[in-house]
């Protein structure tokens, strides 16, 4: 970067419009199930990924992620695209069966050998390592035991968290907890689209606590490993919930929602409870006696940083018969809710246009959302931990990928998280989602998230337009005005 008295110009030559602070981490973030492969190398017993995705029709066009990307055997290559492209940060998430493979008892060092030599060719990249401990792989072996719903599963994480913790702990400070634990519990245990693909809405909410009671114990147990310097937080996928209308009827859904999606995390993990109407809302699903005495407490463990996942809001109102119709909440076809307790809720697409996942573009969004956590945790540091869009990317007959659509996304979203900054949010790094095409889930490969594409077939990488983008906004440390 060149800089003429107050005007920065990007390695392109392009200006800069709009500067990020001093420090701020440019990355790219990942999942082991949904990029590693090799899952059955080294030791690795199945997760609930593994059996779902081999579960004739749970998963579009029957994909696994047997393969995936082969980054087991391919990081060197995809360390060296991260340093290619100037990123400062890379977010990745260790797989519990491949560190663990029944869920119990001591590490596979093979699996733990892989993680160490991950970082190590990370930090001599000059690329900080942000360590995911759980990103949906449970072992299919706690799963046969009860998984989530049991109380169990939280001890058995706890335990892992500090094996992995001692294991990378004098080279990694950046530690995550759990990805998405709303997904975990309601899309895993209550809409059943994601793994273990179970329809039972009280054991999802006794999930969502022991996903609750997990991060606690295992944020205990880091700290009784990890170096002073280790930081330690959580991400978490709140959804922005906007009432359709400004009628008592649509803000009590909104707020009946908000409960669901944010506030059964967010209140005993920030405030040491859960929120009364909360409680109410579900009390004809469950009593909450699985909440024993001392469980928020052991919960609301002091935070060093909150991660924050964002895509697109979330517009409801009450349900009315004439918008009888599929729940447009982005969260999978299913016959079956996610949202329990609100059957009677109705979920509408914001305005504007629709990425691949036909989720609406909307970066106001994601300055509400880090302008709203501002608020509820005062003085803790938040990173936006994931941030990317699905698009039909092609090849074109030159071998290049171009997606101006992208483009336009995070350059609209990373004005987004400036605009937030300027209000007062201490954000202090971004997370593009994701860096690589892989296993989209429920959704198999059939949709692409990745800065860079993947082919399949030859698990060539070709960057995509939006990488090369990207690469000079990181370099830069800003973004240029929107072409």
């Amino acid at each position: 970067m060149t800089t003429t008295g107050n005007t920065s110009t990007a390695l392109t030559g392009e200006p800069v419009a709009t500067r990020f602070p001093a420090g701020f981490l440019w990355g790219a973030a990942t999942a082991s199930y949904q990029i590693e492969g090799a899952v059955r190398e080294d030791g690795r017993t199945p997760s609930i990924w593994d059996t779902f995705s081999h579960t004739p029709g749970k998963v579009l066009n029957g994909d696994t992620g047997d393969v995936a990307v082969d980054h087991y055997h391919r990081w060197r290559d995809d360390v060296r695209l991260m340093a290619d492209l100037g990123l400062t940060s890379y977010r990745f998430s260790v797989a519990w069966p491949r560190v663990q493979p029944t869920g119990r008892g001591p590490a596979v060092q093979r699996g733990l050998d892989f993680y160490r030599g991950l970082v190590d060719e990370l930090l001599a990249n000059e690329i900080k390592p942000v360590v995911t401990l759980y990103h949906w792989d449970l072992p299919q072996e706690l799963e046969n035991a009860g998984g989530w719903p049991e109380r169990d599963t939280a001890y058995r994480f706890a335990e892992y968290a500090g094996l992995v913790g001692e294991a990378l702990g004098d080279r990694v400070e950046s530690w995550v907890t759990l990805n998405e634990p709303w997904c975990s519990a309601f899309l895993g245990y209550s809409s059943g689209v994601h793994a273990p693909g179970r329809t039972d809405p009280a054991a999802a909410l006794r999930a969502a606590h022991h996903l609750n009671l997990g991060h606690g114990l295992a944020t205990s147990a880091l700290r009784g490993v990890l170096p002073a310097r280790a930081k330690v937080g959580i991400s978490l996928n709140p959804s922005v919930v906007r009432a359709l209308t400004e009628s008592p009827e649509d803000q009590n859904a909104r707020r009946r929602i908000d409960a669901l999606a944010n506030r059964v995390f967010t209140g005993p993990l920030l405030k040491g409870a859960y929120p009364r109407d909360l409680l109410t809302d579900t009390a004809a699903i469950t009593d909450w006696s699985f909440v024993r005495d001392g469980d928020t407490a052991a919960i609301h463990q002091p935070l060093d940083f909150i991660g924050l996942n964002y895509y697109t809001p979330a517009v409801v109102s009450a349900a009315r018969p004439e918008q009888a119709g599929p729940r447009l909440d982005g969260h999978g076809a299913s016959e079956h809710t996610p949202w329990p307790g609100a059957d009677d809720v109705a979920f509408h697409h914001a305005p504007g246009e629709l990425t691949a996942m036909n989720w609406p573009v909307d970066p106001t969004g994601l300055t509400d959302l880090l302008l709203d956590h501002t608020a509820l945790a005062p003085g803790i540091p938040l990173y936006v931990t994931e941030n990317g869009a699905a698009y039909d990317d092609v090849v074109d007959a030159d071998g290049r990928v171009h997606d101006p659509d992208r483009i336009r996304y995070l350059h609209g979203h990373l004005a987004a998280v400036h605009d937030a900054i300027e209000q007062g949010a201490d954000v202090r790094g971004y997370f593009l989602w994701s860096l690589l095409d892989n296993f989209e889930w429920s959704y198999g490969y059939g949709k692409r998230f990745g800065a860079v594409y993947v082919d399949y077939e030859t698990q060539e990488r070709i960057p995509k337009s939006s990488a090369t983008w990207y690469s000079q906004v990181a370099r830069s440390g800003g973004l240029p005005a929107e072409s």
